[in-house]
């Protein structure tokens, strides 16, 4: 695409002597290769649902869409007075954000209600997947605490990356509290199941976060084409898996802990009950 100046896009002998190439060595003008000539033409005039339709393109570079178009739309109804029967509408991408997000309004609490039933369903306990839950709102506040960090705005991409999260905060949360039980069932009581199981299974979820935090690390540094949509679903998932984990790791234990004591000292009162 060669772009000229206002002069030169009115010298048609300009536009014919442009250079063009021809193979891999061989040049010629131009007008060699096509016939220019100046035309009159008529626009096309569109329409939408009976009505005529112009349309002003914009390319947002470095801001979000949706607080643009909130902006432009308040600064346009203060200082703009439309004719009777004009109306203005934003499309484009915005219109796609909206129809997305209507989208994930019903996906996102879909999904999540459908981890907790596969937790529910592999520890038999409500109390547990209550506790392997809990993973879920430390991660989604690292997501969110990384993406004020690198200062990106919340998109579809992020959401996303969010509902990503909230599987690899489950998974490690059902690693540990699964060989706790574990242990449990070998005859090891409350505190030396916690220790133990949280020595041994140290490792293996370190590794899991590890390895999904790395493998985002490309996507979060990139600048290439499609780049406005990996760096903000990395973002999400590298940040929410350090949060994730440190919850897994230090904070799951004592709450499994916690609550398996209280359950198990309101068992023994309904035991010693006459």
């Amino acid at each position: 695409m060669v772009r000229l100046p206002d002069k030169d896009r009115e010298n048609l002998d300009a536009i014919r002597a442009l250079p063009v190439r021809v193979g891999d060595f061989g040049m010629l003008p131009l007008g060699a290769l096509a016939d220019i000539e100046r035309v009159k033409t008529v626009s096309p005039i569109l329409r939408d649902s009976s009505q005529r339709r112009s349309a002003l393109m914009v390319n947002l570079v470095g801001r979000d869409v949706e607080s643009w178009v909130r902006e432009a739309n308040a600064k346009v109804r203060e200082k703009v007075t439309l004719p009777e029967g004009y109306t203005l509408e934003f499309g484009g991408q915005f219109e796609n954000l909206r129809e997305a997000k209507a989208r994930l309004a019903l996906v996102v609490p879909t999904a999540l209600i459908f981890i907790f039933v596969l937790i529910f369903m592999a520890f038999g306990s409500v109390r547990q997947a209550l506790l392997v839950y809990s993973g879920i709102p430390l991660a989604i506040t690292g997501g969110i605490f990384a993406l004020w960090m690198r200062d990106m705005p919340f998109s579809i991409s992020a959401a996303v990356g969010f509902i990503a999260l909230s599987g690899v905060a489950v998974l490690n949360g059902v690693v540990m509290i699964s060989y706790f039980n574990q242990l449990r069932e070998q005859g090891r009581d409350v505190r030396s199941a916690v220790t133990e199981g949280s020595l041994t299974r140290l490792r293996p979820v370190l590794m899991t976060a590890a390895v999904a935090a790395f493998g985002f690390i490309p996507m979060a540094l990139s600048t290439s084409a499609g780049a406005e949509v990996q760096r903000p679903l990395a973002t999400v998932v590298i940040g929410g898996i350090v949060s994730s984990t440190f919850l897994t790791l230090l904070l799951l234990p004592v709450l499994y802990e916690w609550v398996e004591r209280k359950n198990d000292g309101e068992r023994a009162d309904i035991a010693k009950a006459p």
